[in-house]
This record gives structure tokens, sequence and C-alpha cells, in this order.
């Protein structure tokens, strides 16, 4: 398929600096992808909330990604907007907002993130009536699952079917239900509906054990890798933080720890981030500092793009989309 006009565009004017090296990056994943590799896209940061479904889901339909690590608040905050959309409020001048300001929009149940507010009532206790009672019948049925498995499992029973408010196929998080793609979700806990599990085990109604934990999803993904890394396994990152770190340290672990000296590398590598490299930071760090750790080979296509994740990771999509 020959590429449409945001990719022609993309080729003619993204020629220098950071644009060339979306470019690069792309014809990059391009590549993994056309010689059989997978690739996993981590998420950090509220990209669901930026929205990022619109043309996400897409790139989960088409299989231009395999396995998906995200936090807590990308998983939830993706179906949040798919049953609330239209309670949320833009805050276009939140650079000048005060303390009184801000507490006035807790007050009316928003809670912002950037210039983007969330609804309390019809977002996060909407869902949060409806996962408790899948949570109880796992916990009284003796079951355990996974964070993400929860999710899907109240997406793919219709109950959320009501209060659709944004077109379904703009939702990533149901584009991934359908394929069952794995998720990784470390640091589940740092999130609303993690928050609100707590409060249930807090209180009695849950057991701590109904939800699988961190070191499960790693267990998971230790067995994942090896299978799927025959022509290589890619890592797309957006944004930093757990989402990156939690799920790339699973080749050194498997190489260091589990002594499978023939476990292959991460084939493929970018990172979008306006990050600088500090002392002592991960998500500033440059790719190379990763060779040290046993996580990317000498020879991996190596790509950094210091940008803001959502202009460059929609238009990264796009090109791989042949827009």
């Amino acid at each position: 398929m020959s590429k449409g006009p945001i990719s022609q565009f993309i080729e003619k004017h993204y020629l220098h600096f950071n644009s060339a090296s979306l470019v690069d990056a792309a014809k990059a994943y391009e590549e993994q992808l056309a010689n059989g590799a997978k690739m996993m896209v981590s998420m950090a940061g509220a990209m669901s909330t930026a929205e990022i479904g619109k043309i996400f889901s897409e790139i989960i339909r088409q299989d231009k990604v395999h396995i998906i690590s995200c936090t807590g608040a990308n998983l939830e905050e993706d179906i949040m907007n798919l049953v609330a959309h239209s309670h949320y409020e833009r805050v276009p001048n939140y650079r000048d907002l005060t303390p009184q300001d801000e507490w006035d929009l807790l007050e009316r149940g928003l809670n912002r993130v950037t210039d983007t507010c969330i609804p309390e009532h019809e977002a996060f206790r909407r869902l949060q009536k409806h996962i408790y009672k899948i949570w109880k019948d796992a916990d009284d049925k003796g079951e355990r699952y996974f964070p993400h498995e929860f999710m899907y499992k109240m997406l793919l029973s219709g109950v959320l079917e009501e209060y659709y408010e944004i077109d379904l196929k703009d939702s990533w998080m149901y584009a991934a239900a359908e394929k069952n793609l794995p998720i990784i979700v470390p640091g589940w806990e740092d999130s609303t509906m993690g928050n609100i599990f707590a409060s249930y085990v807090i209180k009695g109604d849950l057991k701590a054990s109904t939800m699988k934990s961190g070191i499960e999803y790693m267990v998971f993904l230790s067995d994942w890798y090896p299978k799927n890394s025959t022509n290589g396994v890619g890592f797309f990152q957006i944004g930093g933080g757990i989402a990156g770190d939690f799920p790339i340290c699973v080749v050194p672990m498997l190489y260091q720890d589990m002594e499978m000296h023939d476990i292959p590398f991460w084939s493929y590598f970018c990172q979008i981030s306006d990050s600088t490299t500090s002392y002592g930071s991960y998500s500033g760090a440059v790719p190379n500092e990763k060779i040290t750790w046993g996580k990317l080979d000498i020879k991996t296509p190596k790509f950094i793009i210091e940008s803001d994740a959502t202009i460059v990771a929609p238009l990264i999509f796009a090109y791989l989309l042949d827009l």
C-alpha cells in the first residue's frame, strides 16, 4: 500500500533533528514488523486522556503491536473517556489557575490532568459500580485475574454499553479486549481503580490475592518473551517511568538471574520523551545506558525523540498505518 498524505508530508518536511528521528524511528519500526518481529508499546503519562485511542486502536486492530505495557491510569482512563466523554471539561488556561481555582474544580468533582478535567461521578464512580461486581464475583469463586483481565471482562460483558459516548472503534482498550492482547500493568495499585480495590481489601470486602500481582506480571512476561522473540521483540516507549522500566528489565532478568544465556536482546528501541538526562534519571537516560544493564545490544537500532509524545506518537502511528 502506498503512503498517504500525512506520511508523505512527514517524509518531505521532517528532515532534521527531532523530526528526522521521528521518521527514522517510524521506518525502523516498520522494518521490524516486515522482518517478523513482535513489538511492545509502553505508555506512561496520561496518553489515554489525550485520546491516543483514536489512532492506537487501529494499530492494535492491524496487528502492529503485540503486547502493551501501561500505567494503571492509562488502563482505566481510556474506558473513562469511553463512558463519560461529554462530561469532561477542558481548561485551556490551566497555567493561570490559582489554588482557589483548583479547589473549586475539586468541589465540582473534576480531577485535572493538565488542560483536561476527568469527572469524578460519571467516570470513576461509574466504573467502580460495575468493576466491583466483577471483582466480587471472582473473589467469591476463589478466582484470580490480572488488572487488565478484569477490565476486559467488564468491557466484553456489555454492562457499559448504555454509557458509551464516543465511537467504540476509538477505544484502544476495547480493541485490545477483542484481541485478548496481553497487557502488563506494573504498579497498578498507583491508579484510581487500584486505590478503590485497596479500599475494599481494607474494609474486608475483597481479598488482596484476588488481584494478581506485579511479580506475577513479570513471571507472565518471562514466559511470553522467549516464546515470541524468535524474530525479535521491539520496544516502543511512550514517556518514561515504570511502564517502560518494568517490562524492559525482563531481558536482563532472564539472562542474568535465570541464566538463559541465549535469550535475545530487545531488537529495536525507541523512546519519545521530553525528559532530559540528569543524575539518576531513567526517563531521561539515553538508550546507550541500557547496554550496560543488558537490555539492548550494541547493534540494536536505537532512537530517542525529545518531544511531546501527544504530538509524536500519533504521527508515527499514522506513518505505520500509511495515512
